[in-house]
């Protein structure tokens, strides 16, 4: 199964990828909060206000992008299986 995703999706996320930045792992823009953070804070419990108090450089809208990007690959692959 191949997903294949839209350059111009990757080019609105606000996610930054620099091997000098967190040894490249995918950031949020202009922080160096790793977008994994994210997932691990929803997966552990803490909801998006909880985050972003944690992660006060992040804005709610580049997490709600990341979260609405991750849907729609999500289901993306549920289309393509």
């Amino acid at each position: 199964m191949n997903l294949v995703i839209d350059e111009k999706e990757l080019k609105f996320l606000p996610v930054t990828i620099d091997p000098d930045i967190v040894s490249g792992a995918p950031v949020f823009k202009g922080t160096r909060v790793p977008v994994e953070a994210l997932l691990t804070n929803l997966e552990a419990g803490l909801s998006l206000d909880e985050f972003l108090q944690n992660f006060p450089t992040v804005t709610r809208q580049q997490a709600i992008q990341v979260l609405e990007f991750s849907k729609a690959t999500l289901l993306k692959l549920a289309k393509s299986a």
